[in-house]
């Protein structure tokens, strides 16, 4: 009797551990190209963030590479931007793209902008913290639904909502960032402000960022999306996340990320967020749709299409 290949639940039950590293490595998005089109370039650089690459046009979206520990990050009276380090990991920027303002989404924005002179689009309190760094005319503040061009990309903002932390209670630093100095621009300062889903249109295929595990339902209107980009953290705490945002965006492809631990150094061995369970948001997206591929990159990595 010939052999049958294992689904993706009996493989992920086998591991144990469901947030173990194992699925991480087992779930890696090696090979792209069946779904990424030639010259379309996507990499991961750490919990929200991503750069896509195509052609000489680079479009990030929540980049924060400045990661620091507990003490560091919390602890700080004013919260900066690592632009040594920045520079080095952030090569080329033409637009920045950022779905709300917390710490670990923004605050590596102004001096990515200040060092590619690249637009800026999200928020009112992105805004706020744009001008701040004396860069407001850098920064569109944008409206719900309306796309913008950059190079070949595409892209639009979908009103959205954060999920709740801290035992479902409460949106860590709710409300608009309105901090009048950047000495006393801590992280707790770094407040939320709007939410923001992104649809990001290049070379014939969709992507769609969700920073943070909620939607507004009747908000959606991006569907049939190639590729999901899903923030995982949070999750379990909105009700019905996945059957929701999975059912208006019918994907082919969910790309977690939001799993890792955002204080560790994203060049280091990468580690797991303590209020996440990646093992088991596959199998749950598995019990979805079967045939909705679940796939994780490691930091830094970046897969493309052919050729």
């Amino acid at each position: 009797m010939a052999a049958t290949t294992p689904s993706l639940l009996e493989r992920l039950g086998r591991l144990g551990h469901r947030n173990d590293p194992s699925v991480q490595v087992q779930l890696n998005w090696g090979d792209a190209g069946d779904v990424l089109p030639a010259g379309l370039r996507l990499q991961w650089l750490g919990v929200a963030g991503f750069a896509l690459t195509h052609g000489d046009t680079t479009v990030l979206i929540d980049p924060f590479l400045s990661r620091r520990g507990p003490a560091a990050t919390l602890g700080s009276r004013s919260l900066r931007s690592d632009a040594a380090l920045v520079e080095r990991l952030v090569p080329a920027a033409d637009a920045v793209l950022v779905g709300h303002t917390h710490f670990d989404h923004a605050v590596d924005v102004p001096t990515i902008a200040a060092a590619h002179g690249a637009r800026v689009f999200g928020s009112a309190s992105l805004g706020h913290l744009m001008a701040l760094h004396g860069l407001g005319a850098q920064c569109t503040v944008v409206e719900p639904h309306r796309r913008h061009e950059v190079g070949p990309f595409t892209f639009s903002f979908t009103p959205s909502a954060h999920s709740r932390l801290l035992f479902g209670l409460a949106v860590p630093a709710d409300g608009e960032l309105t901090c009048d100095s950047l000495d006393h621009l801590g992280s707790g300062r770094y407040r939320c402000g709007q939410v923001w889903g992104i649809t990001i249109e290049v070379a014939g295929v969709t992507l769609y960022h969700q920073g943070s595990a909620n939607l507004l339902d009747d908000e959606v209107r991006t569907t049939d999306v190639d590729v999901f980009l899903c923030g995982i953290a949070g999750r379990m705490y909105t009700p019905r996340f996945l059957p929701r945002i999975l059912g208006a965006l019918r994907p082919r492809v969910v790309l977690a990320h939001h799993h890792d631990d955002f204080f560790a150094p994203v060049e280091a061995p990468m580690s797991f967020s303590f209020n996440v369970n990646l093992g088991g948001f596959a199998e749950d997206v598995a019990r979805f749709d079967p045939d909705i591929a679940v796939r994780t990159l490691d930091p830094l990595q970046a897969v493309g299409g052919p050729g």
